[in-house]
């Protein structure tokens, strides 16, 4: 069968490689062909080097999405043609996160998305909502899992203040979930282009951080020196301090990335004074992510698509994916 392999840390090791189909299918596994794969920031990190624990040559990106062609013994969650988005975290189907359960990831540790057909754990599998086509559904399960998980943690509801510093695509996915929930949200940029395109998703307020470098203060006025009910703190050096600053006491500070840096100052007194309930965010279980799709079809949610490449053109994706300068997804459509 058709694979991409990345032998190394670097983009430069990406090649297309010919690789045995997969083995009989077992019990409670399920057969999938791929159909669409997208990129995170976690794959950037993958391709050159900076995330600790990859290993390599692996099939990179971790998230995609297919077809299941076959299923085995005792697997009632899918069923032969159901389009399905397969769950990263290819342990963790349900409850508390635990070292084993988040230990492998696809992509990552185990083989990931851009691959002819994948042998899986049927409880790993989530079905698809209908609207929605491959490339959009491979674009759901970090980000959405991860943006679900966090309203979850700040306890979001109607009437709820949510600051998403970035545009990234978690921002973006969380941006949806939010405003499904009937929450208030203010998203920072240094783009008023982002900006303009995170209100028309939605957004309520847009701060460009170039104009107010101290966004903080700019939340605390918007909110009526209250501030946010739960902060997305997706950025790390640059922002952790701005992020506790902005919340209200006794708000949550979910932190999922590090793209300035991984040390920060911390103000453990804030911290303390506030009551601020600070929550790191792995992603989360295969329910997680199950729940966030239920959610995502009742409202119509359609995730934001950048670009979309063939399969043909894996190091143009790659490249754009290092450019940074997308506002939403970049999927590869596994056309082989």
């Amino acid at each position: 069968m058709h694979g991409i392999e990345l032998g190394g840390p670097a983009i430069t090791t990406i090649k297309r490689v010919s690789a045995p189909e997969p083995g009989p299918v077992g019990h409670g596994q399920a057969l999938v062909r791929m159909r669409a794969a997208a990129f995170n920031y976690l794959d950037r990190l993958v391709a050159t080097g900076g995330y600790p624990g990859a290993l390599y040559p692996n099939v990179p990106v971790a998230d995609g999405a297919g077809e299941v062609l076959a299923i085995g013994d005792g697997v009632e969650s899918v069923r032969v043609g159901d389009r399905v988005a397969v769950h990263p975290k290819a342990l963790w189907i349900a409850g508390a996160v635990t070292a084993r359960n988040n230990g492998a990831m696809r992509g990552v540790t185990i083989q990931g998305s851009l691959v002819e057909l994948a042998l899986v754990d049927a409880a790993a599998l989530v079905v698809a909502p209908a609207h929605l086509g491959f490339e959009a559904i491979a674009s759901l399960p970090i980000p959405a899992t991860t943006g679900w998980n966090a309203l979850s943690a700040g306890e979001v509801g109607p009437g709820s203040t949510v600051v998403l510093p970035g545009t990234g695509v978690t921002a973006l996915q969380t941006l949806q979930l939010a405003k499904a929930a009937g929450a208030r949200v203010i998203v920072t940029s240094s783009s008023d282009e982002k900006l303009d395109r995170a209100r028309s998703m939605g957004a309520d307020e847009g701060i460009n951080y170039r104009a107010i470098p101290e966004w903080q203060d700019e939340v605390l006025r918007l909110t009526d020196g209250v501030g946010a009910d739960l902060v997305l703190e997706t950025t790390g050096a640059d922002t952790f301090a701005r992020s506790l600053a902005a919340v209200r006491h006794g708000g949550t500070v979910y932190a999922i990335g590090f793209v300035t840096g991984r040390d920060t100052p911390l103000d453990v007194l804030m911290v303390i004074g506030k009551a601020i309930r600070l929550i790191g965010g792995n992603t989360g279980s295969a329910a997680d992510f199950r729940a966030a799709a239920k959610a995502i079809a009742a409202h119509g949610i359609e995730p934001v698509v950048a670009r979309t490449f063939g399969v043909g053109d894996i190091a143009a994706a790659y490249a754009a994916l290092l450019a940074g300068e997308h506002f939403g997804k970049i999927a590869i459509t596994l056309d082989w």
